[in-house]
């Protein structure tokens, strides 16, 4: 019984790390899934749509902070520290 109190304990203390674990394999589907729409966006700011660029600008500063998050807490949760 200790033994699911300790993976339950683990789970509770690290729990933001594995939402956002999940989050960034939900967000990686959504872009495979969506790809063929991102690929006309990407030809109408091409053909004339100047506004448009902004979308993948935000696409990858989304991205770029839930993954670094996501990596810093597995690490964090691993226990493998940066030297300073």
């Amino acid at each position: 019984m200790s033994k699911l109190v300790e993976i339950r304990d683990f789970f509770i203390k690290h729990r933001f790390a594995f939402v956002l674990g999940v989050v960034s394999v939900a967000m990686y589907s959504l872009l495979y899934l969506f790809s063929v729409n991102l690929t006309d966006i990407a030809q109408q700011t091409h053909a004339g749509h100047k506004t448009l660029f902004f979308l993948p600008i935000v696409i990858a500063l989304i991205f770029s902070g839930v993954h670094g998050s996501f990596t810093s807490r597995f690490w964090d949760m691993l226990g493998i520290k940066a030297k300073h």
